[in-house]
């Protein structure tokens, strides 16, 4: 299903001659195809599933805010405005994040559910939150929050 968003998103970009939407869904089904060849084998030539196409996004999302920062700190504002227009491109295709509030929910609730207790349990409860909430949450954010609730800091 979001694999036919994007490639809707990319007629209507083409339609309407917005560049820069185009130009950024390009590189989404690039990366796309990229991951789907990857994960092809022998008995299966499916694409990835819509979780893994989350997965990817966020990944996508990350390394522009990297490059930002990287650009930012070497005094090219325009590389750093593209990128920022391609996360908001790419934003698009994501579900609504969920806020802080809901985050420390959604972690007060899986600590519960897998009974965690120690930081040896963090990995389960890093896998319980993505199974449930990949595309909705910041798992590098979450990830120290986890550790947070699990050693009482």
């Amino acid at each position: 299903m979001l694999r036919q968003t994007l490639n809707d998103a990319m007629k209507e970009a083409m339609k309407s001659r917005d560049q820069a939407t185009l130009g950024t869904v390009r590189l989404i089904l690039a990366k796309l195809k990229d991951v789907d060849i990857a994960a092809r084998t022998a008995d299966s030539r499916e694409g990835v599933s819509d979780e893994r196409i989350l997965s990817m996004l966020q990944g996508m999302i990350k390394q522009r805010n990297e490059a930002i920062t990287l650009y930012r700190q070497g005094g090219r504002a325009e590389l750093a405005d593209k990128e920022q227009a391609e996360i908001a491109v790419i934003e698009r295709f994501l579900p609504r994040q969920m806020d802080d509030a809901a985050v420390a929910a959604a972690i007060a609730e899986a600590v519960k559910a897998t009974g965690a207790a120690s930081i040896k349990d963090m990995g389960g409860v890093i896998a319980a939150l993505k199974a449930k909430y990949t595309g909705q949450m910041d798992f590098a954010k979450a990830s120290g929050a986890v550790k947070k609730a699990l050693t009482g800091g």
